[in-house]
This record gives C-alpha cells, sequence and structure tokens, in this order.
C-alpha cells in the first residue's frame, strides 16, 4: 500500500474528479490518494464517485482555498 498525492489545484469541474480517476486507473488495490484541490465542488464530486466506481472515501479537509479528499483503491 502506498501513499499518492494528486495536485488539482487551480483545476475547475469536472477536472478534478478527470484527473482523480486517471490516478487511480495506475494505482493497486489498498494505495491511498490525496487530492489537493481549490474547487469545491470536489466536496460533493469525488465522495460520490467513490461511491460509483466502488473506492473509499476517507474524508476532506479545508485550510483556506486548498481542500484536501483522501480515498483508499478498492478494487
Amino acid at each position: 500500500m502506498t501513499q499518492h498525492v494528486l495536485d488539482a489545484r487551480r483545476l475547475l469541474c469536472p477536472m478534478p474528479v478527470i484527473r482523480t480517476q486517471q490516478t487511480v486507473d495506475g494505482l493497486s488495490h489498498g494505495d491511498g490518494l490525496e487530492v489537493i484541490c481549490t474547487d469545491p465542488g470536489v466536496l460533493h464530486d469525488i465522495p460520490a464517485w467513490c461511491r460509483v466506481h466502488g473506492h473509499r472515501f476517507d474524508g476532506a479537509e479545508e485550510d483556506g482555498d486548498e481542500i484536501r479528499v483522501r480515498l483508499t483503491v478498492c478494487r
């Protein structure tokens, strides 16, 4: 299990989710991904994407303009 970071700052919907999917496609079961974003839409979009694709949403934190979303690959 490896931890990965995706910088999706300054990208607007739907690009953070698209980049998340592209990154997850190259990861293994159990790997973690932290997505750093500035688009507040990810607070809804990435958890919904995780539910649809069977990955575990591990939470999100807001720090000023940045949002950090964490997930675990479950496939």
